[in-house]
């Protein structure tokens, strides 16, 4: 249908007067690229699953504006297409998504923790192309050197740590143990910090085994990384097999509140930042 000169008129007058950017809001169901997106001032229009990237992300905070668009791999299709976005912005673990999402705006993939690939300069070319994409090219640069500096600075309080285990409980007899291709290993190489772990993992950076695994690293300091499942925190004060880990006996453990473990570079200075401060905690003198 021709449109008449008069409404013509009004549809470009109302464009105008849009904000700044209303032409550029994206929507991600990936949390690694919601907080990128954070990170670098990229407009956000909604996020998969707001209250539980939350509880596993910590940080950045989703402002209250985005809307949730429901579960990742099931989002709410009907509320996304009442305001769609610029275009969604997944990772490969979506693309099977991709044909229903691009019915309501353009989808672009963007992937991290490929096979073969080293972690931290993947993490360095993933926030350049979300800067790129977003025409945020100069706010990607800055994330990229301000985590440069800050694992330089933070490398200088680091460098004596005795090795790592990382982990995060599955439940109380199962755990996620990070090594290679991890986002906290390409920390802990950064900060100078040996990782206990050298085993083999998986795409992410994790071998999933059995609690009894970690008596087999006695001098490794246990870093247990946020949320811990309900339940699991009374089954381990009941359980024999944790209480007798050399670390546990011997109060070598540091708990770090949640950091994406499979985030980007905003997750890998929040990683960094909470193990200095507890690294830091727990060498000072007790009081008694």
């Amino acid at each position: 249908m021709r449109l008449s000169p008069l409404l013509a008129r009004g549809l470009l007058l109302a464009a105008s007067l849009l904000p700044a950017g209303a032409q550029a809001q994206w929507a991600t169901l990936d949390w690694t690229i919601a907080e990128t997106l954070l990170a670098i001032d990229a407009p956000i229009e909604g996020v998969a699953q707001i209250p539980a990237y939350h509880d596993w992300v910590g940080e950045p905070r989703l402002p209250d504006s985005v809307v949730d668009l429901g579960l990742r791999q099931q989002p709410n299709f009907e509320l996304m297409a009442q305001d769609p976005p610029e275009g969604f912005l997944i990772s490969p673990m979506f693309e099977g998504l991709t044909p229903n999402l691009s019915r309501l705006a353009p989808v672009s993939s963007f992937a991290l923790y490929t096979p073969g690939e080293e972690t931290w300069p993947e993490m360095l070319s993933f926030t350049r192309q979300l800067g790129e994409k977003t025409h945020r090219e100069a706010q990607a640069e800055a994330l990229i050197d301000e985590t440069d500096a800050l694992m330089e600075r933070l490398s200088e309080q680091t460098r004596a740590t005795p090795p790592l285990l990382t982990i995060q409980f599955m439940d109380a007899r199962h755990v996620r143990v990070f090594g290679d291709n991890s986002l906290y290993n390409a920390v802990l190489t950064r900060l100078g910090i040996d990782n206990a772990w050298q085993q083999a993992t998986n795409a992410w950076g994790f071998a999933l085994t059995g609690v009894e695994t970690l008596a087999h690293y006695p001098d490794a300091t246990l870093v247990i990384v946020d949320p811990v499942p309900t339940g699991v925190e009374d089954e381990l004060a009941r359980s024999g097999l944790w209480q007798r880990l050399p670390a546990i006996e011997e109060n070598r453990v540091i708990r770090l509140a949640p950091v994406w473990s499979f985030g980007a570079l905003p997750s890998a200075q929040r990683f960094a930042r909470e193990l200095t401060t507890a690294l830091k905690d727990a060498s000072k003198p007790s009081d008694s």
